[in-house]
């Protein structure tokens, strides 16, 4: 029997579906009546991928409602449907990607389906992500604070960042009761805070917005967090390793982690320390702790084993 693929590009009021092989094109809207439609539709198909690209949040609805009703669907990423739609000549660079090339990508590339976080996942995420945005705002007021000069403008920041470290307080009690609510997250955040490098907030974080750790090799945890290297490469030409891609916050949490870990982890320390000493950029070696880290975490809450220095 021959695979079915769907493509199905969202917008704020409406999802276009794209179905390959057989070209079928159709729409519905972006609401509860549409949704049910959209799931009738292709339980009638029973498509081996559904493939969404991320839209900044207006995925998250319909993504959940395929998956509640046992649809085969993954999020994907929008750099690499471009990518795809410019090498096979769909697009120019700017040219919007519409719901048949996200459905021709997933019959090219097969995306892994992976389970989609449940509903407290999502929520922690969302806890997360804005207490990233508090921290985010603390950092662009104290800027401004060094740059001004007016003593009443010094008093409104003042008072702005006073606000903002209250409403940061408040989450991390949020966060905190969220995690130490639940047995598993509880579980899992003991298991990461075993190693010496992740504390509570990077623990949470990676709980929140990295569900699949524990569950992937390490290849493939790795490409998640957007801490894979790839290489420039051109017939016999080899140039420098570089990442890209992958989850932000993810990755920039890794760092933060690793800049703890190659101090005071002797593990990942020593690591460090020989790949500055063969002549490594500090850089470079750092991204290599931060993607030892990442591997480190994984087999930890693979195997349900806290971090042993033996």
């Amino acid at each position: 029997m021959e695979s079915i693929f769907v493509g199905i590009d969202v917008s704020k009021d409406r999802l276009d579906v794209a179905v390959r092989p057989s070209g079928e094109v159709f729409f519905v809207e972006r609401n509860a009546r549409g949704l049910e439609r959209l799931v009738s539709r292709l339980r009638e198909l029973s498509p081996h991928i559904i493939a969404l690209e991320a839209t900044g949040g207006f995925e998250t609805v319909v993504a959940a409602a395929l998956a509640g009703a046992g649809l085969p669907v993954v999020i994907v990423n929008p750099a690499q449907i471009r990518a795809f739609a410019r090498a096979i000549g769909r697009h120019a660079k700017t040219d919007p990607i519409d719901a048949d090339v996200i459905a021709h990508f997933a019959e090219a590339t097969k995306p892994q389906v992976r389970p989609l976080p449940d509903e407290a996942t999502r929520v922690l995420a969302d806890f997360v992500t804005r207490r990233r945005q508090i921290i985010e705002m603390i950092g662009a007021e104290r800027q401004r604070e060094q740059r001004i000069t007016v003593l009443r403008l010094k008093k409104s920041i003042a008072r702005l960042l006073k606000a903002l470290e209250k409403e940061l307080a408040s989450l991390d009690a949020d966060i905190d009761d969220a995690v130490r609510g639940s047995p598993a997250w509880r579980e899992k955040e003991d298991l990461l805070a075993s190693v010496p490098g992740v504390g509570p907030v990077i623990a949470r974080t990676l709980i929140a917005e990295l569900p699949e750790l524990g569950q992937l090799g390490r290849k493939e945890i790795a490409a998640l967090a957007g801490l894979a290297p790839f290489t420039r490469q051109s017939g016999q030409w080899r140039g420098k390793s570089f990442i890209a891609g992958g989850r932000v916050a993810v990755r920039s949490i890794l760092f933060m982690g690793a800049l703890v870990a190659k101090k005071h982890n002797p593990v990942l320390k020593a690591f460090f320390d020989r790949l500055v000493a063969a002549g490594k950029p500090k850089m470079v070696a750092l991204v290599a702790v931060a993607r030892k880290l990442l591997t480190i975490l994984n087999a930890i809450l693979r195997d349900g084993r806290p971090w042993q220095t033996a």
